[in-house]
C-alpha cells in the first residue's frame, strides 16, 4: 500500500519562526521585561501629555499619536506572546519583531525630540505681574526663537516628566531592536 499524497495546502506555509518563549515565560526574559517597560512608560508619556494643556498641538499631537499607537501595538504583541497565539500564526516573528521595534524606535525618537522642543520652548518666557497703581500689568518676556510657550510651573514640570519618560521609552525600544536583531541573525 502506498501512502496518501500530502495535502499541498498543509505544506505550502512554513512553520512559525519565533525564538521567544511563549506563555508567562516571556516575562522572565529581558525582551519580555522591556516590552512591559515600553507599555508602562509609554502609557505614562500618553497620560502626561494628555494632562498638560498641550501648548503646541502640532508638536505634541505626534507625541500623543506615537504613544497611543505603540502602547496599543506593544500590548497586543505581548498578549499574543503570553496567550501563545504567535505560535499559531505562520510568519517569521523574528523579522516582524525587528521591523516593529525599528519603526517604533524611529517614531518614539521623533516624539522625544518634539516633546523636548515643546518643553524647551518655555525657556525664557516668563510672566510677571507688576502692580501699577490700581491696576496690575502683565509683563511677558519673550525667548529667542520662532516657537515659544508660556507654561506655569506645574505644566512645565509635566512636560519635563513626559520628555524624560519619552527618552527612556526610546532607549527601551532601541534595546528591544538590538536584541530582536540578534535573535533574527542567529
Amino acid at each position: 500500500m502506498t501512502e496518501p499524497a500530502p495535502n499541498p495546502a498543509a505544506t505550502a506555509f512554513p512553520a512559525a519562526t519565533i525564538s521567544l518563549p511563549l506563555g508567562l515565560e516571556i516575562l522572565r526574559t529581558y525582551s519580555g521585561a522591556l516590552i512591559c517597560l515600553e507599555i508602562v512608560l509609554g502609557g505614562l508619556v500618553w497620560i502626561l501629555v494628555a494632562a498638560s494643556d498641550v501648548p503646541v498641538p502640532l508638536l505634541q499631537g505626534w507625541v500623543m499619536f506615537t504613544s497611543l499607537i505603540t502602547f496599543s501595538l506593544s500590548s497586543t504583541y505581548l498578549a499574543m506572546l503570553i496567550t501563545g497565539l504567535a505560535d499559531r500564526i505562520n510568519t517569521d516573528w523574528n523579522v516582524l519583531d525587528v521591523l516593529y521595534h525599528l519603526v517604533a524606535l524611529l517614531f518614539y525618537f521623533a516624539a522625544f525630540v518634539l516633546e523636548a522642543a515643546t518643553t524647551a520652548a518655555n525657556g525664557g518666557a516668563h510672566i510677571k505681574l507688576q502692580p501699577n497703581g490700581t491696576e496690575t500689568l502683565v509683563c511677558i518676556t519673550y525667548p529667542r526663537g520662532n516657537v515659544f510657550t508660556v507654561l506655569d510651573q506645574r505644566q512645565f514640570s509635566i512636560n519635563v516628566a513626559a520628555t524624560i519618560f519619552a527618552f527612556v521609552v526610546t532607549i527601551c525600544y532601541g534595546c528591544s531592536l538590538f536584541m530582536g536583531f540578534r535573535r533574527w541573525r542567529m
